[in-house]
C-alpha cells in the first residue's frame, strides 16, 4: 500500500523501521494524543469557562457537543478513508479538529462553545480511526504488536497527564489557551504527514451511502443522550428517554437494512462474517464500559473515602495506568516475536474480572497501598486488550476494509464507554441515596438530593456524622459498581475463549499450528469466517 519514501511496510534488516516511517508514527502519536488530551484538559478548566461565560445550566453539553459529534462521526470517517484515501481524510480530519480548537478558544458564550465543540469533535473522529488505519497500512499485523506500547503510552500520559496540564494552563494562561494549545501541536502532525506520508490516492466510483450515515448518526445520537440523560437530566422511565430508545432501536434497524443494498455501505455487514473481528468488537464495548467506569469511580472512591486530594487527580490512577503501560508493551513484544496473541484476550479478561471484584471488596477501611494493588491488577488485565483488540480485529479483514473495521472497533469501545458510565453511575448513585438516607436520614436525602458525587468543598462542609456517613456511602456505591463491571468482564472473558488463533501476517516467520492448513486465508490477506 505504500509509495515512494515511506513505501517498505516490513522492517529492514537491521531491525528498525526506515526514517520516514518513524516520522509520520511520531506524527500520528501527537495527533493521537490530542484525541486522548483535549476533554480531559476541558474539565478542569471547566468551572473557569462557567465563571467566564456564565450558562451553568447548559454546562453538561461542552463534553456532551464533542462526545455526540466524535462518536457519530467515526465510522463515517472510516469509510471515507477507505473510499478516497486515508492521507487526504486524516489531514481533513486534523484541519477541522483545529478549526474547531481555535473557534472554541474564542467563544464568546456558552452557546458558541458548545457548537464549536461539536465542530472540534467532528474532526476529532477521525484522529483515532486516521490514526489505526494508517498503522494498519504502513506496519504488517506481526510488526504492529510493538507499537502497543506507544499508543498505551500516549493514553497513560493523556489520563495522568491531562488535568496537571489542565490546570496548569488556566491557571497560568487562561482557560481559552485549553483550546489554542492543539494548534501548535496540530501543525506539527499536519506538516509532518504531508510531507511524508506517501500513500496510494483512491477514489471510488460509488457515492457515499449519506441514507446509511444519516440512520446511523441518528441511532448512534440516541443512544449516546439516553446514556448521558438517563438517571441525571431525565428518569430512566421518563417519556423523553423512552423516546430516544425508540428512535434510536428505529434508526439503527434501518441502518442494518440499509447496509445489505447500498453500494457503498458504511459499516460493510460481512466484516461481521469474521468471528475474531466480532468477537473484539465485542471485548472493546467491555473494555471501554469497564475502563471508563474505573477511570470515574476511582478517584472519587479515593477523594470522598481516603481523603486524597484532588489537585492532582490523573495521579491517583497511576498505578492502573502504569500496570497497563508496561503489560502492553510486554503483549506488543510478546506478538512480535511470535505472531501468537490469543493468550492477551483470555487472561487480559481473567485479570480485568479478578481486579475488579477485588476492587468491589474495599470499604471505608481499606488502605490506599490495597486500592493501589487492586488497580493494578484491573490495569494488567486492560494492558492485555487495550491494543489487541485493534490488532486482531484489523487482521481479520481485508485491506480495503481497513478503514471501518478500525472505525468499527473504536466505535463500538466509545459506545461501551457510555454505557459503562450510565450504567455503573446509575447504580452508584442509587447506592449512595439509600445508604444516606438510612444512615443519615432527612439529612442525608437532602444532602444527595441533587447529585450523589459531593465535590471536596460541598464534602468539607459537612457535619462529621453527616461525612461519615457519605463516606459509607461512597463505599458501598463504589463496591456495587465495580461488582456490576465485573459480572460484565465475565462475558469479556468468554468471548476471549471463542477466539480463533489466526498467526499474524508480516515479518518474521510464525510457528505453524496444529489448524495451519485453516489458516492460509487469512495469512494470505484474507479475513476468516466464523
Amino acid at each position: 500500500m505504500m509509495a515512494d519514501t515511506a513505501a517498505p511496510a516490513a522492517e529492514t534488516d537491521t531491525g528498525r523501521q526506515p526514517r520516514s516511517v518513524r516520522v509520520v508514527l511520531l506524527a500520528l502519536m501527537i495527533a493521537m494524543m490530542l484525541a486522548m488530551l483535549d476533554n480531559m484538559i476541558i474539565g478542569t478548566a471547566m468551572p473557569t469557562i462557567v465563571g467566564e461565560l456564565g450558562g451553568l445550566e447548559h454546562l453538561s453539553w461542552v463534553v456532551t457537543s464533542y462526545t455526540l459529534a466524535t462518536a457519530a462521526s467515526t465510522p463515517i470517517w472510516g469509510k471515507i478513508g477507505d473510499m478516497y484515501g486515508r492521507k487526504g481524510t486524516f489531514l481533513s480530519s486534523i484541519v477541522l479538529f483545529l478549526i474547531g480548537s481555535a473557534l472554541s478558544g474564542m467563544a464568546q458564550d456558552m452557546g458558541q462553545l458548545i457548537g464549536f465543540r461539536a465542530v472540534q469533535g467532528l474532526g476529532a473522529g477521525g484522529l483515532m480511526v486516521g490514526v489505526m488505519a494508517i498503522i494498519g497500512d504502513l506496519i504488517p499485523p506481526r510488526e504492529r504488536g510493538k507499537y502497543q506500547g506507544m499508543m498505551a503510552g500516549v493514553m497513560a500520559l493523556a489520563m495522568i497527564g491531562g488535568p496537571l496540564v489542565g490546570g496548569t494552563i488556566t491557571d497560568h494562561w487562561g482557560w481559552r489557551w485549553a483550546f489554542y494549545i492543539n494548534l501548535p501541536l496540530g501543525a506539527v502532525a499536519l506538516a509532518a504527514i504531508s510531507v511524508v506520508l506517501h500513500l496510494p490516492k483512491k477514489r471510488a466510483d460509488a457515492r457515499v451511502d449519506y441514507l446509511g450515515a444519516a440512520l446511523l448518526t441518528i441511532g448512534i445520537t440516541a443512544i449516546v443522550l439516553v446514556t448521558t440523560w438517563g438517571g441525571t437530566e431525565y428518569a430512566w422511565t421518563s417519556a423523553r428517554i423512552m423516546e430516544l430508545i425508540g428512535i434510536g432501536v428505529a434508526a439503527l434497524v434501518g441502518f442494518v437494512f440499509r447496509q445489505t443494498r447500498a453500494a457503498e455501505p458504511v459499516v460493510p455487514l460481512h466484516i461481521f462474517r469474521s468471528r475474531n473481528f466480532t468477537l473484539m468488537s465485542l471485548i472493546g464495548f467491555i473494555t471501554g464500559f469497564v475502563m471508563f467506569g474505573a477511570t470515574l469511580f476511582l478517584p472519587l472512591y479515593q477523594q470522598s473515602v481516603q481523603g486524597a486530594s484532588a489537585t492532582n487527580s490523573g495521579l491517583l490512577l497511576l498505578p492502573m495506568l502504569g500496570a497497563m503501560l508496561v503489560t502492553s508493551m510486554v503483549a506488543g513484544r510478546f506478538t512480535t516475536n511470535t505472531g501468537r496473541y490469543k493468550i492477551f484476550p483470555v487472561a487480559g479478561s481473567a485479570l480485568m474480572v479478578v481486579g475488579l471484584y477485588l476492587l468491589s471488596t474495599m470499604d471505608t477501611g481499606t488502605s490506599r497501598f490495597t486500592s493501589g494493588v487492586f488497580m493494578a491488577v484491573v490495569g494488567l488485565g486492560m494492558g492485555c486488550l487495550m491494543q489487541i483488540t485493534m490488532l486482531v480485529a484489523q487482521n481479520s479483514v481485508e485491506m480495503k476494509d481497513m478503514g471501518v473495521a478500525s472505525s468499527t472497533t473504536t466505535l463500538f469501545r466509545t459506545l461501551g464507554s457510555s454505557f459503562g458510565v450510565a450504567v455503573m453511575g446509575a447504580l452508584f448513585n442509587s447506592r449512595v441515596q439509600e445508604v444516606m438516607a438510612e444512615r443519615g436520614g432527612a439529612l442525608g436525602r437532602d444532602i444527595t438530593e441533587q447529585s450523589a458525587q459531593l465535590d471536596a468543598a460541598s464534602l468539607a462542609k459537612l457535619p462529621d456524622a453527616a461525612r461519615e456517613a457519605y463516606q459509607y456511602a461512597v463505599s458501598d456505591g463504589t463496591h456495587a459498581a465495580f461488582l456490576l463491571g465485573a459480572v460484565v468482564a465475565v462475558l469479556s472473558l468468554v468471548a476471549a475463549v471463542f477466539v480463533k488463533e489466526v498467526p499474524l501476517k508480516g515479518a518474521g516467520p510464525a510457528e505453524p499450528g496444529p489448524d495451519a492448513a485453516d489458516d492460509a486465508p487469512a495469512k494470505a490477506g484474507q479475513p476468516e469466517s466464523v
